[in-house]
């Protein structure tokens, strides 16, 4: 007679361990990202110590909300194609930032954007872009 094999020993176990480690870190990126929104949107910043593009990725926050502060626009850059490591924080993408319209106005890039938000969809009509606390003045 042969012993169990090590697999179906503990090989449940294991496989549990590591789904509710996978669990525990996608509500910590989550609970993160939230930080992260509620400061930018309750106090306008600051936007350092931000959660990196992976964690914001892993939360299931697939956009950055971008507000231009020349012409007052609002944009959603998409996380996963930023060719960027996903180790980098969402606060290093603000200097990368460029408003298409105010630079073609202009003649050249026009660098000047604020972080506001991530979130999990594009800016649309029945998803518009997000106000800030207290609201806007």
């Amino acid at each position: 007679m042969g012993s169990k094999s090590l697999e179906a020993i503990y090989g449940g176990s294991i496989r549990a361990a590591a789904e509710r480690a996978t669990e525990a870190r996608k509500e910590a990126d989550g609970l993160a990202c939230e930080a992260w929104n509620k400061r930018m949107l309750g106090f306008q910043g600051p936007a350092q110590p931000s959660p990196t593009l992976g964690d914001a990725i892993n939360a299931g926050f697939g956009y950055l909300e971008v507000k231009c502060l020349g012409c007052d626009t609002h944009q959603t850059v998409a996380l996963d194609v930023v060719r960027r490591p996903k180790a980098t924080p969402v606060h290093e993408l603000e200097r990368y930032m460029r408003c298409r319209q105010c630079s073609e106005v202009r003649g050249y890039a026009y660098k000047r954007s604020h972080l506001v938000a991530l979130r999990s969809a594009k800016i649309t009509a029945s998803d518009p872009p997000s106000a800030w606390w207290p609201g806007e003045r």
